[in-house]
């Protein structure tokens, strides 16, 4: 009997033998390459930053942190140990004993209804999940475990664990467990308690059965479950089990100090970057580390400033109606409640329908079913908008505004607008602009772009006028022009004649007859009086005496335009730029002539942390010290292009800081600070701008419809886009002390008659200091006057879309001789 039961064993054994080897045969052959985790690199997630370390935005099909093992704190590994593989620095990739234990409570709860308890090891999960399917199937598990067996053979314990705690999918979008300690609690991995860790490891098996918002009982109690396996392997103790499982489980969001707010324009612009450089698969599965060169403080001071900018003009053009209105006031609660408020609202614009309409106010009814009022008084702003950006009479009634059964929007307020106090649930009555603008702002040293608005609200549109629209910049062009001509022997006292100027084009052509904006002449004046007042005759004569060629090199040399047209109608701004050339352009006459490159990105790395872009590109092999060894500090070369003579750049500046003390831009001086800039006005007021600077930031601003119209007959840069630079600057440069703009080398400061350019005597009372040259300082011999009537050489004429601060165009098309070679006509005289 002995004898035939070993002869039994013998024969299962051999037969087993037989079984594996046959299995291990015909499911080894054809398995994956697990080779290739060796140098596993998985999606992880590409960050942006700002300037401040702030998280701005994240890109990625997979959202992963991918952590080093040696990074991860104990706790979390051992709260996944017990969770899913206790014996996993024991077992050789399959636990046989777990794998038995698995078996005889399956074996028990047969038929009870419960869900099968799995067997599969920490390794066996990274083969699956590395190199196999989720199929459920004998033939996954088998493929399964002979796998297992050989990435332990190939790789640590450790590796095998890293492996695992960054791949495995947690829920809320998070893959490893780096992503989920923020996603769930927004904190990294080591500020996680006991509790918070032991949740984690008890997602992997099904993280939306234990999605704590949805299922939060059914997840403390799968987390309860693993603190208490964490106190049986002895990894806490009982005390800290008992603690951790009195903890609340509660999901917190991102603090919203930590995000940066208002830069959506700048991110996305930021995301097309990389996409472009590195391609789609490195945007969203590299892993770039990206610090821009956003500041978040002039980010939403910025955007803040911008908005009110257009609501302020949108204000100034009447009321356009209500959102929409109610056929069934009686119903108005529940209608209410369906309607969404329109995309781009401030956060605290609310709808509200229109219930009454007594002599002195409207009575509200708000989607919370709480009444409120707006007073008449807040109702002032809404004359009816009639067509050309009139406005109709003011009204004296609520009825002369709002009907029963309007739906508008409101916002609540506390104040009026000298400070007394309303009473609880008074509004002011709100509308969506329909103007829209862009605001950039700039470091004029390094081209680093510090805050970028591309609009009212990105959820109303997201393009970016900021970069993506090409405007008439009207006026800010004329600093080009003028500093052509200081590059080229002249003062900024020379004396230009500010008079009627008639080109004419040729024969069958209408003549072209630029004008000033208030329609006047003034006579000889200064070629600093012709930047302050934007005197756009003065202009013309001046382009024309410097000659369209060199005020044309000068624009494109600048960047404001790549291929400037040839024709003096281009010396008024009669061409298209953004924001942001126009912005740099700028910046290269605050910082001395220096050429920069804008940039929103001031370092990349990749995922190894290795730099692969950085914006500086000035050499400095000394600033690659690891150390201080007491070394002299890092001298930077300053290697970048020389635009223009320093001097004259200064001289710009001087001229640019008198548009704001006694020209066009008076209005800037509310900053309070050195501010210079200069006002822009396309014809017929299409496109308003104003774009200045202190001398360590520099700001543009654009205001238009995108579907270019008039903005009205009595706005202009200096109303409309003045205004946003103004309030901007004033709380950029709150906290910042008044710095005069730096003077170069070689300037020399006369005191002049403003009027004349001549030197002041003893009794001029308005004389200013001047800035010149070395030797340019103005004489009684150089008092003669530039008149720009020449004739003009091979410059063909431009009609269409005429700019300059209100300078009138002539409808018309593009003349025979446009650009350089044509056979032009000659230059019109004096009228």
């Amino acid at each position: 009997m002995i004898r035939i039961l070993l002869t039994l064993v013998m024969i299962g054994m051999v037969g087993g033998a037989g079984g594996t080897a046959y299995l291990l045969n015909s499911y080894g052959s054809d398995l994956p390459d697990y080779g290739a985790l060796a140098n596993y690199e998985p999606p992880i997630t590409t960050r942006v930053l700002a300037s401040d370390g702030r998280l701005m935005a994240e890109y990625a099909i997979e959202k992963r942190v991918y952590v080093p093992i040696n990074a991860i704190p104990q706790k979390v590994k051992d709260a996944f140990l017990s969770a899913e593989d206790k014996n996993f620095y024991s077992h050789s990739g399959v636990d046989f004993v777990g794998l038995f234990r698995a078996v005889l409570t399956n074996l028990q709860n047969y038929g009870s209804g419960r869900r099968p308890v799995g067997a599969s090891t920490i390794t066996q999960q990274v083969a699956k999940n590395f190199l196999l399917t989720n199929e459920v199937s004998f033939d996954r598990k088998v493929k399964e475990a002979i796998l297992a067996f050989r990435i332990e053979e190939a790789f640590s314990k450790d590796h095998i664990l890293e492996l695992y705690l960054n791949e495995i999918y947690l829920g809320f979008s998070s893959y490893g467990v780096a992503a989920a300690a923020v996603n769930y609690f927004n904190k990294s991995l080591d500020e996680l308690t006991i509790g918070e860790v032991a949740f984690l490891a008890a997602l992997p098996k099904a993280p939306n059965n234990y999605n704590p918002l949805r299922k939060n009982d059914a997840a403390k109690t799968r987390r309860d479950w693993v603190i208490d396996r964490m106190v049986e392997d002895d990894h806490i103790t009982q005390a800290e089990g008992e603690a951790a499982k009195a903890e609340p489980l509660e999901v917190r969001s991102r603090d919203e100090t930590q995000l940066v707010r208002h830069a959506d324009f700048f991110s996305e612009e930021v995301r097309r970057q990389l996409q472009s450089r590195y391609g789609e698969e490195a945007l969203y599965k590299g892993g770039l580390y990206v610090r821009t060169t956003l500041d978040p403080r002039l980010q939403e001071i910025g955007a803040r400033a911008l908005r009110k900018g257009l609501i302020d003009y949108d204000r100034r053009h009447g009321w356009r109606g209500p959102v929409t209105r109610l056929e069934n006031v009686q119903e108005w609660k529940a209608r209410l409640a369906e309607l969404p408020v329109p995309p781009g609202a401030s956060t605290n614009w609310r709808l509200a329908a229109v219930l009454r309409l007594d002599a002195g106010e409207a009575k509200l009814g708000l989607p919370d079913g709480f009444g409120g009022a707006i007073p008449m008084k807040e109702m002032a702003w809404a004359r009816p908008t009639l067509d050309g950006q009139r406005v109709g009479n003011a009204p004296k009634k609520p009825a002369d505004v709002l009907k029963v059964g309007d739906v508008v929007l409101v916002e609540p307020l506390e104040k009026d607008d000298k400070g007394k106090a309303y009473a609880p649930g008074t509004y002011g009555l709100r509308q969506m602009p329909n103007v829209e603008g862009a605001l950039v702002a700039m470091d004029p040293h390094t081209g680093r772009v510090m805050a970028m608005v591309g609009g009212f609200a990105p959820e109303r549109s997201e393009f970016n006028r900021a970069i993506q629209a090409k405007r008439q910049p009207g006026s800010s062009f004329k600093p080009f022009v003028y500093l052509a001509a200081l590059d080229h022997g002249y003062t900024p006292a020379t004396i230009i004649l500010d008079a009627p100027f008639v080109y004419d084009p040729g024969p069958g052509q209408p003549l072209w007859k630029p004008k000033n904006y208030s329609g006047q002449f003034y006579g000889p004046s200064t070629l600093r009086r012709g930047v302050e007042m934007s005197r756009n005759l003065m202009t013309v004569r001046l382009a024309n005496a410097v000659g369209m060629d060199v005020v044309a090199e000068y624009a494109e040399r600048f960047g404001v335009v790549h291929t400037m047209p040839r024709v003096l109608a281009a010396s008024l701004g009669a061409v298209e730029t953004t924001v942001m050339d126009m912005t740099t352009a700028y910046a290269m006459l605050v910082n001395g002539g220096r050429r920069i490159a804008p940039t929103l990105i001031d370092r990349i790395q990749d995922r190894t942390g290795t730099t692969v872009y950085r914006h500086d590109e000035r050499p400095c092999d000394a600033c690659k010290a690891s150390q201080w060894a007491g070394q002299a500090v890092p001298v930077v070369v300053d290697n970048r292009e020389i635009m223009t003579d320093p001097l004259s750049a200064y001289q710009i500046v001087s001229i640019l800081q008198g548009v704001v003390q006694r020209g066009t831009g008076r209005k800037v001086q509310a900053v309070g600070k050195s501010v210079a800039g200069k006002t822009g006005t396309s014809n017929d007021s299409l496109d308003n701008w104003f774009v200045g600077f202190s001398p360590d930031l520099v700001c543009g601003v654009f205001v238009g419809f995108d579907e270019p119209k008039s903005l009205g007959s009595h706005e202009a840069g200096s109303t409309t886009a003045a205004p946003i630079f103004t309030t901007f600057m004033k709380e950029a440069l709150a906290d910042k002390p008044d710095i005069p703009f730096r003077v170069p080398e070689g300037i020399k400061f006369v005191r002049i008659d403003p009027q004349t350019g001549q030197r002041a005597g003893p009794g001029t009372s308005n004389a200013i200091l001047e800035a010149f040259k070395p030797g340019s300082e103005p004489s009684l011999a150089s008092s003669y006057v530039i008149d720009g009537s020449a004739p003009v050489g091979d410059y063909g004429a431009y009609y269409g879309g005429v700019g300059g601060e209100g300078a009138t165009g002539v409808p018309g098309q593009t003349a025979p001789g446009f650009g350089v070679g044509g056979a032009p006509p000659q230059a019109g005289g004096l009228y």
